[in-house]
């Protein structure tokens, strides 16, 4: 069966502006007036951490209240607390948090339609103005919005409230808390078009000319009738017009009329993973040659198609998704949304060759969303951890009858039409698998996706297997995904040969970056709260990757994988403290383990050795050549004689090197090593993997060098050198110049380095940081998962001879900033910055 998928999208832009008024003179020949108006709303507000009587009022008195930039998350703030639960990071999640904003609008507003738009709360939201109940939302994954005009003042003071009640036990992994995703307001006139409001599908995509669809939402809330126009054109990559068309409106006072327009691209640029090009649809209301509302929408053209029996095509190229899932949190900045934070993630995905995200387990950010279409990312959106049944005592399902339609509905349409999105997702490892009713929930689920956008396929991952298919919910959707199964993917094959199966969360691997316990083995826990980086343990249900790598590559129909994880991320300190998705209470028990070691790359971003074995898999030799060796060479003392090296490559073969003495050569596929595997599916004991070289090494100090050769030329080499006794901390920005916004930030790596410059692999020396000039240092870390040391202060302890510190520039304020890094003993670094 072959499935035909088109694309579309609709967003604000990815740049955004603090006062940007939209003006413009179109093509159409017309000289236009300001339409909307959209604002940041991020500044100004108060926040007190505590319950407040009253504080909804204009007039209650917040002047002892802090201020507060948003996106806020109070949690990040800590302190870290055995009190608190580790299996959300051991941060104070919960309790009441408030918001209050002061704000007057100007002559030119008053009259306009005000809305103010939260893009995501955390969590239970409950909104006033001016003393007045707006509404409340209980789901802190989802955008939302409120009309201010019935309540506003326009001739003076009005005042904002939000109040957050997040609960405890509500959330299997840190959540955040605060208003952690951005704000804004938008001012429209009586007839505009709502949040959302449009749908662009390219339903004929061929070589030579695309058919492009553009379905538009015109409210009119004016108090007589109007004539008006709604004029759309599109514009290519380039800026430039290709397409346009006009449709008249005749609207009575209160309609709210769907208008669908049709136009050719003639040579349409594709989006494509490789060349992710955007149009954008303008759509402007006019009244004469008044603008009265502009909508623009970004879009991609291109085809999905999913072909039983081989697979997906994107723009008629196969492509096996190697995706990772990734969490909301950004590290030691917590959930508050950053654009940068967020780019620099999908960066290091995509330099391990991941080509796709999976939003586990929540709606995403519009930024990442953004992102992922600019970079050619496919992503997979998913919309529930949870339905009724609990996972947690406080968990979605309280609200779920009540709020699960709208939830749904209002994701698909803030994300349709964005072309990286290839799939939603209905739900993760849902409880309802295990009923034999549960197919009419999946069903439904289904049916509310499909209405609000036919073009594509849903998808659900099922951890529960055969139950899933046996009780009718793989059945239900499209894309019937499969947690930790890759034994069962002949069988579903086989018995549903017209079925598109994915691997929806594979291996859930877990390590320590740059800790090797040793001898090689597999343990459940360790005395130091740190798991292997041989990457040999897993959690009982999950497993090593070179399984999934072997299942994927005897099923090749399978769509492909998304691994459980990219990023580390913030709570589920497995093996530490719990057991499966379903242990509800605290994970306390192995304190202080506080954060995920499921990542291919740890908290800060630094690749763990497992991020190059996925690098090896999914790279192209011939575009990427690389060679990993694996552990460190510091092992005086240690005990062990015989130290096992292992190295990654996508080349054909590795030759060893130790002290300049050849320690042979191994080739990949023919000499395999041998990993003792512990899963629930898994019942042959070790398994000898293809995709590891391994050498036996008899220890003595200096230069270990791996050399990867192709078709017998070398193509790429790693070396790592017995490093000396601490003498210096480097530091490197991944970027030496940034905005002057307030927002944009500068991540700086710590090393500490020997006297010969080589890097200290077991180095714990504490770093403390001085920052000069017009810039803020707004959060540190170093990836160990067992820290209890603040993501928020002036020193962070070395892990693995590596910390991070993150630089952000003053708002208005341009100039140099240095950011000091010292370390007692050690000679200190200095890093330069320029903010623009």
């Amino acid at each position: 069966m072959r499935l035909l998928i088109v694309m579309k999208r609709e967003t604000t832009p990815l740049i955004r502006l603090s006062t940007a008024v939209f003006s413009c003179v179109l093509a159409f020949g017309l000289a236009v007036a300001d339409g909307a108006e959209r604002y940041a709303f991020n500044q100004g507000w108060r926040f007190l951490k505590g319950d407040a009587k009253g504080a909804e009022a204009a007039g209650f008195d917040d002047s002892g209240w802090r201020p507060q930039r948003l996106p806020h998350d109070w949690a990040i703030e800590g302190p870290f607390d055995i009190k608190h639960n580790a299996r959300s990071g051991g941060l104070p999640i919960h309790g009441t948090g408030w918001y209050r904003k002061e704000f007057t609008i100007t002559p030119e507003q008053r009259g306009k339609r005000m809305e103010i738009v939260f893009d995501g709360a955390m969590y239970n939201a409950h909104v006033w103005l001016n003393g007045e109940f707006l509404g409340n939302r209980p789901f802190g994954y989802i955008g939302f919005g409120f009309d201010l005009t019935k309540h506003l003042n326009p001739d003076g003071k009005n005042v904002i409230a939000v109040r957050l009640q997040p609960e405890d036990l509500s959330s299997r992994w840190y959540p955040g808390a605060g208003i952690y995703r951005n704000v804004w307001v938008d001012f429209t006139e009586d007839t505009y078009v709502p949040r959302w409001g449009t749908f662009v599908t390219t339903p004929v995509v061929a070589k030579d000319g695309a058919d492009v669809r553009v379905r538009t939402d015109v409210v009119h809330a004016g108090a007589v009738p109007a004539r008006l126009v709604l004029a759309t054109r599109v514009l290519g990559p380039d800026g430039k017009e290709v397409a346009q068309t006009t449709s008249p409106l005749e609207l009575v006072p209160g309609a709210s009329v769907t208008v669908t327009q049709e136009m050719h691209v003639e040579n349409p640029q594709l989006w494509d993973p490789d060349a992710p090009n955007l149009y954008k649809a303008v759509s402007v209301v006019l009244d004469g040659k008044r603008v009265v509302d502009r909508h623009e929408t970004s879009f991609g053209i291109r085809t999905v198609e999913y072909v039983a029996g081989e697979g997906l095509l994107v723009n008629g190229r196969k492509v096996r998704i190697n995706g990772v899932c990734m969490h909301h949190d950004l590290g030691a900045l917590g959930t508050a949304v950053n654009l940068r934070a967020t780019q620099r993630q999908l960066e290091i995905m995509k330099s391990m060759g991941v080509n796709s995200i999976r939003t586990s387990h929540n709606p995403p950010s519009p930024e990442q969303l953004e992102l992922c279409d600019r970079m050619g990312l496919l992503v997979q959106v998913e919309a529930f951890d949870c339905w009724r049944m609990p996972k947690v005592p406080n968990g979605y399902n309280k609200f779920f009858d009540a709020w699960h339609e709208r939830d749904l509905r209002d994701m698909i349409r803030r994300d349709r039409n964005h072309p990286s999105v290839i799939m939603w997702s209905i739900g993760n490892e849902i409880r309802e698998q295990s009923r034999k009713d549960g197919w009419k929930l999946a069903r439904h689920l289904h049916r509310i996706c499909k209405d609000e956008d036919p073009t594509r396929l849903t998808s659900a991952g099922f951890n529960q297997y055969p139950a899933a298919v046996k009780n009718g919910l793989a059945g239900e959707i499209d894309v019937p995904g499969f947690n930790y199964k890759p034994h069962a993917y002949p069988e579903v094959i086989r018995q549903h040969p017209d079925w598109h199966v994915l691997g929806s969360e594979t291996s859930s691997c877990v390590s320590s970056r740059g800790v090797y316990h040793l001898p090689v083995r597999t343990y459940t826990k360790a005395d130091d709260n740190q798991v292997t980086s041989y990457d040999v343990i897993a959690p009982q249900w999950g497993y090593v990757p070179d399984l999934e790598f072997e299942a994927l590559r005897k099923s090749p129909s399978v769509l492909g994988e998304y691994v459980w994880t990219g990023f580390d991320y913030i709570g589920e300190p497995t093996p530490y403290g719990g057991r499966d998705n379903l242990t509800h209470g605290y994970w306390n028990e192995d304190w202080p383990s506080r954060s995920s070691y499921f990542g291919a790359v740890d908290l800060c971003g630094f690749p763990k050795d497992r991020y190059f074995l996925y690098q090896s898999q999914w790279t192209d030799v011939k575009e990427n050549p690389m060679v990993h060796v694996l552990p460190h060479w510091n092992w005086e003392g240690a005990g062990h004689e015989v130290i096992p090296v292992y190295a990654y490559t996508n080349a054909q073969e590795v030759e060893l090197f130790l002290n300049g003495k050849s320690l042979g050569t191994r080739v990949k596929g023919r000499d395999r090593t041998p990993i003792k595997v512990r899963a629930n599916h898994w019942k042959g004991g070790k398994y000898e993997s293809p995709y590891r070289l391994r050498w036996d090494v008899p220890y003595a100090p200096g230069t270990l060098v791996a050399v990867a050769r192709e078709d017998g030329t070398e193509v790429a080499r790693k070396e790592i050198v017995t490093a000396g006794a601490a003498a210096a901390v480097e530091a490197v920005a991944d970027r030496s110049e940034i905005a002057a916004d307030g927002e944009d930030l500068s991540f700086v790596t710590l090393r500490i380095l020997d006297a010969a410059g080589n890097p200290c692999p077991t180095a714990a020396n504490e770093i403390e940081f001085a920052v000069e000039g017009p810039g803020e240092l707004v959060a540190v870390d170093n990836g160990n998962a067992a820290s209890l040391e603040s993501f928020q202060a002036n020193q962070r302890k070395a892990f693995s001879g590596m910390a991070l510190a993150i630089v952000r520039g003053l708002d208005g304020k341009p100039g140099e900033v240095r950011l000091i890094a010292r370390s007692k003993g050690l000679a200190a670094a200095t890093v330069v910055l320029t903010t623009k």
